[in-house]
């Protein structure tokens, strides 16, 4: 179109001078209102701009070309993409959780256990240790007490990945919400739960435990899983383990458990503070058994037994559980007894002290809970009857010790250590070296004498002796060695040793058995010079004592001056019992470890000791200090017995040794200050005047062994068998001279000197024995410095506040050793 406007005929109309067309106020006017228009066609294009779809972002939200509500609700796509972006961002966290989790180490209580000691009849004794637990394989508990467990709590658990989904998601709800915490569903969960981490009850510790789970799949079985839950979990009544919960509460080993039973138990895991008392609670039996029918109906529908036997187990009732006794722990003489089986323990195997602490042990010993607990009682019986502490100072620190043997087999059935470490006594005063043993030593020097015979005179070969050998009994004789020599004793004015008798009496020449009866000592003395040390001390060393023990070479030695432990001298009795064949006492028959028998605790081998017409010799001897002479006391067993009392100088011990064919037993009484290392005289003690092993611990012994033999048949000894002709100490008189072998020239009495000054005497023993002989000194040594087990330890007699060095001053050789 022309630049010029137009007419309406067609014709243009021609601008005016101020460049707009000609047409005046009008047309101007139009061109306004033209311009105007033009404006508002762009207001509403703008408008209808704003009403179109405009471009989406990566999250359309609010959602575009949406109106009112629409526009706030997300699409479909954007909750579905919202969903698997926090998945994946689960997903990427749970995997940078499980590459960065690593098995921490067990807690250390969960390691912890117990060493557990049995009685002879395979009850327990006591535990040892802080935490009640036997670890065992799970070979050790049936299979089917295994699906006890299972089947109560985790049936899936050989198929599953260690965890529960639904009871994790569960627990986490619960626990996100503030409800009740819930503890892992899976037994791999409770097992790394109670294993690896601690009882705390929150969120953390319970992730932890979901990937810890999930993880140790890849480095433990599923045996060994199982294994470590049996053990770890608690059941109630102090026991760790499934080894201890069977003990407490059907008094049995885990591998004789029965089904009934370790559903029982299995149950106890949910509720250990409740179902513990099913025995006594009727409420808590109630629990305890619909709790257990629940475990048998799950056995049954997961088909580990069948319909017919959950029936024959519910007909057969509930399965009660034995009553509970709370462990004794070390009290009374049971620390004695454990002492006792740890030495032999140590002393048979590798084993140390720290390894026997770390616990795990199943320790088997030898001992009779009655006999132990009749010995006990005997003991007290005789302290209530004679002691009275509080009113007479003589009765204060008086000790007792003894020990019982079985003599066919060395077994230690029963032992009395002291009033117990409860107590504040230490030491087990049943094997404590360092009490002389006074006369109950003589019978063997009788047997070394029927053995080896006696040098009776100078140069001749040795003599055969017999009980009914003559030797001069009176008092104060002096003492010849085997060359005819007067032994010297320095502190004597006659500068001759003077053997002293308990007594003055005028025996003059009497038969060794009735010096035996009488406890005379000056025939004993004078035999053992005869026989000589080395016979004797071989002898006793075969019967059983330790040469530890053994007292030097001197004249004292013959008559007791040596100090053997109760166990050692009622094991030395027993050869005489056992006809001769030695056995080393034992107090441990098994040991059991980690499921394993430890080896090296097979019953120790007899050995002959002694010919047995020897023992049985000895045996009717002994049996006439009963019948006849200072063991009168010991008829009151009612029952044949063998035995010999024994007395040291100035009262400082007293003993009484005596068997029967079943059952031999030492008794020995003594007196130490636990502040005061050393014996003191037991003069007035019990309101005696003189204490001699014929009266309390003669009482002691009678009481325990009628206690001990009830109800077991009356045997008899042996007869004593036949011996050749005896020969009597020269000078002795005889209605058959014949019989007796005489020196040809009788040895000259040693001229006396005026001033004696012998202050190093001529040997009257042999080689590394030969010492000076101080016959008369009751204070110059020390004994007892122990030997090896039983009789192995010194002294030690305890205290209310620390351990003392117990029973160690005895006489090197006193110059009288009394009955």
């Amino acid at each position: 179109m022309s630049e010029h406007r137009r007419r309406p005929s067609g014709r243009a109309v021609p601008p005016g001078p101020d460049g707009t067309q000609h047409g005046g106020r009008a047309a101007a006017r139009r061109a306004a209102q033209s311009r105007d228009g033009r404006g508002r066609r762009a207001a509403g294009t703008r408008q209808a701009d704003a009403g179109r779809p405009r471009r989406r972002g990566l999250i359309d939200y609010p959602r575009a070309g949406r109106r009112g509500l629409r526009r706030w609700l997300p699409s479909w796509k954007l909750v579905s993409g919202t969903f698997l972006l926090f998945v994946a961002g689960l997903l990427g966290l749970f995997g940078y959780a499980y590459a960065t989790t690593t098995i921490p180490g067990a807690n250390p209580s969960t390691q912890a256990q117990s060493n557990t000691y049995y009685w002879s009849d395979g009850s327990v004794m006591t535990t040892q240790g802080s935490t009640n637990r036997q670890n065992v394989d799970l070979a050790q508990v049936p299979k089917l007490v295994q699906w006890d467990f299972l089947a109560a709590e985790n049936a899936t658990f050989y198929t599953d990945p260690g965890v529960d989904t639904q009871g994790m998601l569960r627990a986490v709800y619960h626990m996100a919400t503030g409800g009740e915490v819930q503890s892992g569903s899976t037994i791999t969960q409770q097992f790394v739960k109670n294993t690896y981490l601690s009882q705390d009850q929150s969120v953390t510790r319970k992730l932890r435990e979901i990937m810890i789970s999930l993880k140790i799949g890849g480095q433990m079985s599923k045996q060994q899983i199982l294994q470590g839950y049996l053990n770890t979990c608690y059941y109630g009544r102090d026991a760790y383990g499934i080894e201890a919960a069977a003990r407490t509460y059907y008094h049995v080993h885990a591998s004789q458990l029965t089904v009934s039973q370790g559903a029982f138990i299995a149950a106890t895991v949910n509720e250990p503070s409740v179902l513990m008392h099913a025995d006594t609670d009727p409420q808590a039996k109630a629990q305890a058994t619909a709790r257990w029918k629940y475990v048998l109906d799950r056995m049954a529908k997961i088909h580990k037994i069948t319909a017919a036997q959950e029936q024959q187990y519910l007909a057969a009732g509930f399965p009660t559980p034995k009553p509970y006794t709370p462990s004794a722990g070390m009290a009374g003489q049971t620390g004695y007894l454990v002492q006792a089986a740890e030495k032999y323990v140590e002393a048979h195997t590798s084993l140390t002290d720290q390894q026997l602490g770390h616990g795990g042990y199943q320790i088997y010993t030898t001992f009779d809970k009655k006999k132990v607990s009749a010995l006990s009682a005997s003991v007290t019986a005789m302290e209530r009857k004679h002691l009275d502490p509080r009113h007479r100072t003589a009765d204060k620190d008086v000790q007792v010790g003894a020990a019982s043997i079985d003599p066919s087999s060395g077994a230690l059935v029963a032992l009395y250590g002291g009033p117990g470490w409860n107590k504040g006594h230490w030491t087990d005063n049943a094997d404590a070296a360092g009490v002389p043993v006074g006369s109950t030593f003589k019978p063997l020097d009788l047997a070394a004498a029927l053995d080896h015979g006696a040098v009776l005179s100078p140069g001749q070969p040795a003599s055969p002796i017999t009980p009914d050998s003559k030797f001069d009994g009176d008092d104060g004789i002096t003492i010849k060695n085997q060359q005819g020599q007067e032994l010297p004793d320095a502190k004597d004015p006659t500068g001759l040793l003077h053997q002293r008798n308990d007594v003055t009496t005028k025996w003059g020449y009497i038969t060794l058995r009735k010096a035996m009866e009488q406890s005379v000592n000056t025939p004993y003395v004078q035999l053992g010079e005869y026989v000589g040390y080395d016979a004797v001390e071989g002898e006793a060393l075969k019967a059983g004592l330790l040469r530890t023990s053994l007292q030097y070479d001197t004249p004292g030695f013959y008559i007791g001056t040596s100090t053997p432990s109760a166990i050692r001298m009622a094991d030395a009795y027993a050869t005489f019992d056992d006809g001769g064949v030695q056995h080393e006492p034992y107090s441990v028959t098994k040991v059991v470890a980690d499921g394993r028998q430890l080896p090296g605790f097979d019953k120790p081998k007899g050995t002959m000791a002694m010919p047995a017409s020897t023992a049985d010799t000895v045996t009717d001897v002994l049996r006439d200090v009963v019948k006849n002479g200072t063991g009168t006391n010991a008829q009151a067993l009612g029952r044949p017995a063998a035995g010999k009392t024994g007395t040291t100088d100035d009262y400082k011990s007293a003993w009484f040794i005596g068997y029967t064919p079943q059952l031999t037993t030492a008794v020995s009484m003594f007196k130490e200050d636990p502040k005061n290392a050393g014996l003191q005289s037991m003069q007035g003690v019990g309101g005696y005047a003189k204490v001699f092993g014929a009266d309390m611990p003669t009482e002691v012994w009678t009481g325990y062994m009628t206690a001990a033999l009830q109800g077991q048949p009356v045997q008899q000894f042996p007869p004593a068998p036949a011996l050749g002709q005896s020969t009597d100490e020269y000078g002795a008189p005889s209605p058959t001279p014949s019989a007796t072998v005489a020196p040809s020239t009788p040895p000259a009495t040693p001229t006396v000197p005026a001033t004696p000054t012998p202050t190093t005497a001529p040997c009257h023993g042999h080689g590394k024995h030969c010492v000076s002989p101080s016959p008369t000194d009751t204070t110059g040594t020390t004994g007892g410095t122990g030997g090896g087990l039983f009789g192995g330890t010194t002294g030690g007699t305890g205290g209310t506040t620390s351990p003392s060095p117990g029973p160690t001053s005895t006489t090197s050789a006193p110059a009288r050793v009394r009955r």
